[in-house]
């Protein structure tokens, strides 16, 4: 019955709106996958170990006067064995899927795929999201645009306090810190607009550092970048400084790049 219950629980959720069990991306994917492993995996110890909670709390209670008293069996072999050897051999197991798993998953790996990724420079303000298309001399604020079936590799940092850069619907969340480069490498396997925001608490501003990813065909995604590199709007190092200011639920905006060196300047200046 219990295990029953856990199918059908599975199941219900594998076909709500949660994010993390509905991915739309390869990475996303196979971090779900990995999550649903590992938990069937602890559920063979998890489910036994609540039936006969049930069972012994139903067997030896007070009303039940025929129930055995057996204070010998703490230490049957036997049964040493069976709790000891089951649970050892499970979490041998989950630490295998989870060794492989993790170096699969390695943010900073490329993904190998025949289209030719888009590279996006992040760098995490307070509170908003900068975004940086060296490749195409533009840049962006809580909006980005790529196109489906196409690697992204991020790089990323921060001009702020720590944060977290995610995107939940494609997978890998990754730190941003002052004066260091990080990375991550996802893609999407349909076009949609996905929720990215901040995975952690960096000040009064938090719950409204969010930003939209979207995922667009070919065509499109070449469009939006001709119609942003038209923009009015121009990231100098002067424009970049009013951006650094603290402000929150910052609107979406285009910028044509002007200093092209912005985002390893912004990376070296912490170390200077």
């Amino acid at each position: 019955m219990l295990v029953g219950l856990l199918v059908l629980s599975v199941y219900l959720l594998m076909q709500s709106d949660m994010i993390v069990l509905n991915p739309k991306g390869m990475i996303a994917q196979k971090e779900r996958d990995l999550f649903v492993l590992t938990s069937i995996l602890m559920c063979i110890v998890v489910i036994p170990v609540f039936i006969l909670g049930l069972f012994i709390a139903w067997k030896y209670r007070e009303s039940n006067k025929k129930a055995k008293y057996s204070p010998n069996w703490d230490y049957n072999f036997w049964l040493e064995v069976l709790w000891w050897g089951v649970s050892t051999v499970v979490v041998f197991v989950i630490g295998i899927f989870t060794w492989i798993g993790c170096h699969e998953l390695d943010p900073f790996v490329p993904l190998a795929h025949e289209n030719k990724p888009v590279r996006i420079q992040v760098v995490a303000l307070q509170w908003k999201w900068l975004f940086i298309y060296p490749e195409y001399d533009i840049a962006t604020v809580n909006f980005i645009q790529f196109p489906e079936k196409t690697p992204i590799n991020f790089e990323i940092t921060s001009d702020a306090p720590m944060n977290s850069f995610w995107i939940p619907d494609l997978g890998s969340q990754i730190y941003a810190m002052p004066g260091m480069l990080t990375k991550v490498h996802l893609i999407a396997d349909e076009q949609g607009s996905f929720k990215g925001l901040s995975a952690n608490l960096s000040g009064t501003g938090f719950a409204g550092m969010i930003f939209t990813a979207k995922a667009s065909t070919d065509a499109e995604f070449d469009q939006w970048i001709q119609t942003t590199r038209h923009s009015d709007q121009v990231l100098t190092r002067e424009e970049y400084m009013q951006l650094l200011k603290p402000s929150s639920n910052d609107p979406e905006a285009l910028y044509v790049l002007e200093d092209k060196g912005l985002f390893d300047w912004v990376v070296m200046k912490y170390k200077m």
